[in-house]
């Protein structure tokens, strides 16, 4: 199975959930996919109450998942 790193955006938290966007000009963006948020924040060191805004990369899979979440 090949991966490929992408940079990505948190929007916002929506419930237990991170919204997720590449990272790219807002009318380039696919609508956002949610991911759960604690998973996310505890990948990259962070509270969950500081991922809006950040700016991290994940693998994308095959299936278009994104994982192995790091910061940018």
């Amino acid at each position: 199975m090949t991966t490929e790193r992408v940079t990505v955006r948190v929007l916002l938290l929506f419930g237990d959930q991170a919204e997720i966007v590449a990272d790219v000009p807002p009318g380039e963006r696919a609508a956002p996919e949610r991911y759960p948020a604690a998973e996310i924040a505890a990948a990259v060191g962070l509270p969950l109450a500081d991922l809006p805004g950040k700016r991290l990369s994940a693998e994308a899979g095959c299936d278009g998942r994104l994982s192995g979440w790091r910061r940018a």
